[in-house]
């Protein structure tokens, strides 16, 4: 068994009785008594925290044991629940915590990925398909995520858990408001008095009639990814001589699955994959695949004679950033594209396209292709749990969000290996009558193709990460009395307003409301100034600003986005009174 510097369990010492015991088979279930901790409302995706407010005494146990009492007995009792992680400090601690507890509240089977590990995509895949296998008696009906996805690790830094559901999906509100009102009364915790599990070894380890069953955490992942892509035409691209790839794993847990996938399933050079060992704290690292954080991959593909395509990934696998040879793709622009392209390059999509979506913020180009190609097309708050509901209801394909999230129905998350699989798909299909010693259509040319087609939406996101709370959220206020008294037809110097309203989204499957999903000015040439403020950090607020601008000239199309935007940046950060609220001269990140 697996041994531990410091348990996360024990009998608080305020308590007022000490633990009872009640006799299970073969374990005992300690009663421990505890006390609520203030804020442990989730946010867009989970609930994230500094790793030492996890590792306050029983507060990770709290929120889980309130978990178990808010979900039905028969999604849980008799059932298959799967845990897994992005490898990052504390992973392995909280998941003897989450073991043990489980165990406890009558859970059959505990399905966790070798060493803790399964990225957020690949448990939304390994719950649909146990679901599937187990239907009848022993059903999948959902997962634990440990994973602060793209913020940094380590035991200064971030920890998060989520609780994926039925579908693989997030879960709904209706489930993590239950977990919150939870967390603010309870008083005990049941907690099965069971060893640690050896989590480093494929196998199973039985407590009565509770089994831990450690699993591989690539198979179920690459079996679906096989069922959705031609695997034989990537393979084709990456045996090539004149072909170069590289992918920046950022020490995060798609470490894990690139060497199986691109270089053992794909043949790519195992010299191809960079930081690609998962490390507790992603080697100091903050991984998240973006222009700033991903740097050394930038540097690379902006250097002299750069691969020909390049990506990477986020700290738990969701999120994903495309270049060609000095060359970004933005992520509403690669979502519009792969949609584009994805009857011809994608055997999933043979069949045809149900619908597409995207994020309220990702700018409007995947609007023009749903438009182009008949397709019904949805625009949805910040928050993948919002494209679930249009998927599970046959609606949706293919969706995206700005924050470098891409993804289609084949599970209930974005997927970061799957953007990669399905750009490599675009370019192996549009190169595989190219003979050797031809020019290979490159990434750079099946973007300008396609703004040739459809126009370029110039599109930028301005992130003020760690602003104090008071003054972020006095921005909002004033924002808000703004477009109250906004009117169609207002000027802002060369703008003229269309409207602007705080987002409001009417769900069309179960008529559900998510108001105030972000303050959005949009003018009569479809320029576009949006606000938000993200749910996704660990402390203080994160401001995003979004601007984007349509341009349907062609001539115009190679001008730097940041050019291009700056009277809409300019109007943006005037209208805002931004650096008058949080005294920031300048974002924390450009994308």
């Amino acid at each position: 068994m697996s041994s531990h510097s410091h348990s996360p369990i024990k009998a608080s010492s305020s308590s007022p009785s000490t633990s009872s015991i009640l006799e299970s088979q073969n374990f005992s279930i300690k009663m421990v008594p505890t006390k609520p901790y203030d804020g442990q409302k989730t946010g867009t995706s989970g609930l994230r925290k500094k790793v030492k407010v996890f590792m306050q005494e029983n507060y990770l146990a709290n929120w889980i044991q309130a978990l178990f009492n808010s979900l039905p007995t028969e999604d849980y009792v008799n059932g298959v629940l799967v845990l897994g992680g992005d490898g990052r400090y504390f992973n392995k601690e909280a998941a003897q915590t989450i073991i043990k507890i489980a165990a406890a509240n009558g859970v059959a089977k505990i399905l966790v990925g070798q060493d803790g590990i399964l990225s957020t995509p690949a448990v939304s895949a390994v719950i649909r398909k146990r679901k599937a296998s187990f239907c009848i008696s022993f059903p999948a009906n959902g997962g634990f995520i440990m994973s602060a996805s793209h913020n940094p690790g380590g035991p200064d830094y971030d920890w998060g858990i989520k609780f994926n559901y039925s579908s693989g999906q997030p879960a709904p509100e209706s489930i993590t408001d239950k977990i919150y009102g939870n967390t603010l009364s309870i008083s005990e915790i049941k907690m099965a008095t069971i060893p640690d599990v050896d989590l480093s070894c494929v196998g199973v380890t039985k407590f009565g009639n509770f089994v831990v069953e450690v699993v591989d955490p690539v198979a179920d992942y690459m079996e679906l990814l096989e069922s959705v892509f031609d695997f034989q035409l990537i393979r084709s691209l990456l045996s090539r001589s004149d072909f170069r790839f590289t992918f920046d794993a950022m020490h995060a847990v798609t470490g894990a699955y690139a060497k199986p996938i691109f270089v053992e399933k794909l043949g790519a050079s195992p010299e191809s994959i960079t930081n690609g060992v998962p490390l507790e704290d992603f080697g100091h690292g903050h991984p998240d695949p973006n222009l700033t954080y991903a740097k050394d991959l930038v540097d690379i593909m902006y250097g002299e004679n750069g691969p020909d395509f390049g990506a990477a990934s986020d700290g738990d696998g969701d999120r994903n950033m495309i270049l060609g040879r000095s060359f970004f793709v933005t992520p509403s622009d690669s979502v519009a594209i792969i949609a584009a392209n994805a009857l011809e390059a994608i055997p999933y999509f043979r069949d045809g396209i149900k619908g597409l979506a995207r994020s309220m913020p990702t700018s409007g180009a995947l609007d023009r292709v749903a438009e182009k190609l008949k397709l019904p097309f949805f625009e949805v708050p910040t928050g993948w749990k919002f494209f679930g509901n249009l998927m599970d209801s046959g609606k949706l394909s293919i969706c995206g969000e700005e924050s470098f999230g891409t993804g289609s129905d084949h599970i209930r998350e974005k997927d970061g290996i799957w953007a990669v699989l399905a750009w490599m798909s675009i370019i192996a299909y549009r190169n595989k009558e190219t003979k050797s010693g031809e020019r290979l259509v490159s990434v750079s040319d099946v973007v300008k193709e396609y703004w040739a087609t459809y126009g370029r939406n110039f599109f930028s996101r301005y992130d003020y990460e760690e602003c104090e709370s008071e003054g972020a959220n006095k921005m909002v206020d004033h924002l808000r009395d703004l477009i109250s008294k906004s009117r169609e037809g207002d000027r802002y110097g060369e703008y003229v307003l269309r409207f602007a309203d705080d987002f409001s989204y009417t769900d069309p499957v179960d008529g559900s409301v998510a108001s105030k999903q972000g303050v959005h000015f949009v003018f009569t040439d479809g320029s576009r100034i949006i606000f938000r403020l993200s749910g996704t950090g660990s402390a203080g607020a994160t401001i995003r600003v979004y601007i984007e601008q349509f341009e349907p000239d062609a001539s115009k199309h190679d001008l730097d986005a940041q050019i291009a935007l700056k009277p809409l940046i300019d109007l943006a950060l005037s209208i805002s009174k931004l650096k008058d609220f949080t005294g920031r001269e300048k974002p924390t990140v450009i994308t």
